[in-house]
């Protein structure tokens, strides 16, 4: 299994748990707010290089 394969089903795993403890409404806040609070947490220089790399892995 790849790493990448890891950590989604590891996202998954923690998604499905969050559901059955919490509302629908703030596990989803949660699985949105948090890659999207460590996205802001970035300077500039590292937010150009993980929009490169993302775009170099899509065939762009």
């Amino acid at each position: 299994m790849s790493r990448n394969a890891k950590i989604a089903a590891g996202g998954v795993a923690v998604g499905i748990i969050l559901l059955i403890w919490l509302p629908w409404w703030a596990a989803l806040l949660i699985v949105l707010g948090a890659p999207t609070a460590a996205y802001l947490m970035l300077d500039s220089s590292q937010r150009r290089r993980l929009r490169r790399v993302t775009r170099k892995e899509i065939g762009h």
